[in-house]
């Protein structure tokens, strides 16, 4: 049942998460070889949507969201799909062509229906000839609806390093 569910995660997310490998996505992950395949599809699903972005696949990312997600952002709520796809998700798209993305930290719980992956990183690049120097953290809340796991939440900040 946990590998049909990893299937179906990463069957989700393609073309995007085939891309997975660290090498080739610029994402960085901890080691979770430790971790169980559910959990394991959570943070899959997590790097496939960085993965989305980073390559301006807007479909691909928006496959990854529920219909009712919501995004909190710089004190700002995106509250559908729909919604982040007409407003954030193009200057998302964009601000992620500009950087690199280094996960220092992750840690994922399962429990139920429901999953959390919350990542802590370092974000990297340049916008505009301005350097970009950025710690990251990120909370995203999964649930499993309709055999197959869709991000419902998620909450970026972030913040100048010391």
């Amino acid at each position: 049942m946990n590998s049909l569910v990893l299937a179906l995660a990463l069957s989700l997310a393609a073309p995007a998460a085939m891309a997975l490998d660290p090498a080739q996505s610029g994402l960085q992950s901890d080691d979770f070889s430790g971790a169980d395949e559910t959990t394991q599809t959570a943070m899959a699903l997590v790097d496939a949507f960085h993965v989305a972005l980073g390559r301006g696949d807007t479909e691909a990312a928006l496959d990854l969201l529920a219909p009712d997600v919501v995004i909190f952002e710089d004190g700002a709520a995106e509250r559908s799909r729909e919604n982040y796809a007409s407003h954030h998700l193009p200057a998302d798209i964009a601000f992620a062509a500009m950087t690199n993305t280094e996960v220092n930290r992750r840690a994922a719980w399962v429990e139920g229906e429901t999953a959390w992956v919350l990542t802590e990183g370092r974000l990297t690049g340049e916008s505009d000839g301005r350097p970009i120097d950025r710690l990251t953290a990120e909370t995203m809340v999964l649930q499993h609806r309709n055999g197959i796991w869709l991000i419902r939440h998620i909450h970026w900040s972030s913040r100048a390093p010391e």
